[in-house]
């Protein structure tokens, strides 16, 4: 088992940026694949990103270029970088991790609102 616990999310203008932190309740070092999903009002949830132990990492093609995934094994934390916002990244941000036999999302956290508005 593992708690993810995201914070940093907030207001934010058009062009702005934040950075999003989850910080699991036990060692990542172990766990593969780590990211990031988001749900806007009246949308599905979708994959944002995500990396691996190993250091790769996979985009939606909507944040290519503008976001970035990272994570710090001896601080159990996964950050998401987000640069040239725009109002269509409105939405809650859910921090995921890995599950047993790689169950892809296996773990959620309770999500964190990110809107972005003038």
């Amino acid at each position: 088992q593992v708690q993810l616990v995201e914070s940093g999310g907030g207001l934010v203008q058009p062009g702005g940026s934040l950075r999003l932190s989850c910080e699991a309740s036990r060692s990542i070092f172990s766990i593969n694949r780590m990211g990031w999903y988001r749900q806007a009002p009246g949308k599905q949830r979708e994959l944002v990103a995500f990396i691996t132990s190993g250091g790769v990492t996979n985009y939606a093609d909507s944040v290519k270029g503008r976001f970035t995934i990272s994570r710090d094994n001896a601080k159990n934390t996964v950050y998401l970088q987000m640069n040239s916002l725009k109002p269509e990244d409105t939405a809650v941000y859910y921090c995921t991790a890995e599950g047993p036999l790689w169950r892809w999302p296996g773990y959620w956290g309770q999500g964190t609102q990110v809107t972005v508005s003038s």
